[in-house]
């Protein structure tokens, strides 16, 4: 890349012509010139516009109304027979110029970031480049000029909604790691939004430490829109909104900031279980405005699991099953209740004490979350299953579903008698397993998805699962009886936001 100024011209207008058969007239050029001229109007350049049939002709802002008018007198036979139709102007704009050998490559990153010049031209000997851009757009397009002709940092801007167990975690994460990614990737990351439910806070320079008083004294109203506007009004690229929710509204909104410049990264496991066509509606949108999501930590925590499902089915390898046990909360609950003499409601009790399960614990022990989990995995494989077509295993009674979640706790030994019967009825050196299992013909539209409570010999890979890790095996066309085996640590706050933050980072360097 070559390095040369950077120059910037700003209060700029461009005047342009749209007619049928207009270009290629001879003359039209200089007319143009010369009646601008003769009104002592200064032009930049005249150009063919992208669109067909039409000319742009750059002139100063405060000459942009005599411009159109002069024009419209000089070409008012052309105007009369149709070869034009319009002259208009557009103003407040800024031209950018620079050097550069692969102007290609920035282009690419202005579109990105939603900026499609309005003008650009070049002189290939030299490798002089203009663009010209809206007034608003200017210092998103010299930043992004900037980190590639002269190897500045690039600055990733990040908003992150929910600041609980894992968003907090995430948030202590990127400061403490902050100053040596710069230094090592040459990217700074700066977290300029933080938001929940009810309220969120913004900060341009980016949040440091005192973040939690910030967002508590926060006065703005949590709202999409409003993350937005901010955006646009201090014109910051490379947009990236992290969801750390479990929110069920809140990702309505990530088509709209798809839209407005925002790559996606997500724990939030919500969107990729809605309706199929919801779904690959989203997919769409994101090809067509060039935007990532990345949510790598929706299935397996910090495990790398749905990027490797996805080399295999992007490469062509037949996967014929995929089992495992897919809930932290539920490998510690039965991992433990399978070895110990303790009661099934001691071991939920110590799981919640430990932070494993969710604020009501039903919402583990349902097994929509697995159910959650597997579809998501389905999908990667191209399946067009509904959340409706799981087979879950509920591990609590529909009566006690009806109780409000102090109640169901201070009940939690009602459970007792059924799950030390199933334990004491199982095979000789066999445990207990909570399974996801997508089976079935997984190269017709759907497969059979199945969520329940097994017995499994205490030897087998499943069984010798510890503590909250989880497990899942991949079995494929190739490796026939062998699967593939990923196993690790698959729950708690610290494991799911160093995974979030792997899927920002990754991101952030494709940016």
């Amino acid at each position: 890349m070559t390095t040369n100024t950077i120059n910037i011209y700003r209060n700029k207008a461009l005047v342009n012509f749209e007619g049928k058969d207009f270009l290629g007239q001879i003359g039209v050029d200089s007319r143009i010139f010369q009646t601008l001229n003769g009104g002592g109007i200064s032009v930049g350049v005249i150009s063919q516009q992208a669109i067909e049939n039409g000319i742009s002709v750059l002139v100063d802002e405060n000459d942009a109304e005599d411009s159109v008018k002069f024009l419209q007198k000089e070409f008012a036979k052309e105007i009369k027979e149709g070869h034009v139709s319009h002259i208009y102007s557009v103003d407040s704009l800024t031209v950018i110029g620079f050097v550069s050998d692969d102007y290609n490559k920035i282009l690419s990153h202005l579109q990105c970031n939603k900026i499609f010049p309005l003008l650009l031209t070049q002189m290939a000997s030299a490798g002089r480049v203009n663009i010209v851009v809206t007034a608003n757009q200017t210092e998103i397009a010299k930043n992004i000029i900037e980190t590639e002709i002269y190897g500045k940092p690039k600055t990733i801007h990040l908003a992150l909604i929910g600041h609980g167990n894992v968003g907090g975690t995430l948030i202590e994460q990127i400061l403490d790691s902050a100053h040596d990614i710069l230094l090592r990737k040459r990217l700074e990351l700066k977290i300029v939004a933080i938001a929940n439910s009810r309220k969120i806070a913004f900060n341009q320079a980016g949040f440091g430490s005192d973040w939690r008083q910030k967002i508590k004294f926060s006065k703005i109203e949590s709202n999409a829109g409003k993350l937005v506007e901010f955006a646009k009004e201090y014109q910051l690229e490379n947009l990236i909104m992290v969801d750390n929710t479990a929110s069920a509204d809140f990702v309505k909104n990530y088509p709209f900031l798809v839209e407005n410049g925002f790559d996606v990264v997500s724990s939030n496991k919500i969107f990729n279980t809605l309706p199929i066509s919801q779904y690959r509606e989203f997919r769409k949108l994101l090809e067509k405005n060039k935007k990532k999501y990345l949510y790598e930590t929706n299935v397996g925590a910090g495990l790398p699991l749905i990027d490797t499902i996805k080399l295999l089915h992007l490469s062509g390898e037949n996967i014929t099953r995929i089992k495992g046990v897919f809930s932290g909360t539920l490998s510690y609950v039965f991992n433990h209740f399978s070895l110990r003499d303790d009661k099934f409601s001691v071991i939920i009790k110590e799981a919640m004490e430990k932070g494993f399960t969710e604020p009501d614990p039903r919402e583990d022990l349902s097994g929509n979350d697995v159910a959650r989990k597997l579809l998501i995995l389905a999908r990667e494989l191209d399946l067009i299953n509904e959340f409706q077509d799981i087979h879950i295993q509920n591990l609590v009674p529909q009566y006690l579903f009806e109780l409000d979640k102090n109640e169901f706790i201070s009940r939690l030994e009602e459970l007792d008698s059924e799950y030390q019967n199933i334990k004491e009825n199982q095979k000789q050196d066999h445990v207990l397993r909570y399974v996801g299992d997508l089976h079935g013909n997984l190269q017709e539209e759907k497969g059979e998805l199945d969520v329940k409570l097994i017995s499994v010999p205490a030897n087998s890979a499943l069984g010798q699962l510890k503590g909250s890790d989880s497990i899942f095996e991949i079995y494929t066309e190739s490796y026939g009886e062998n699967p593939i085996v990923i196993m690790g640590a698959g729950a708690g706050a610290q494991v799911t936001a160093r995974g979030v933050f792997g899927d920002i980072l990754r991101l952030s360097e494709t940016k």
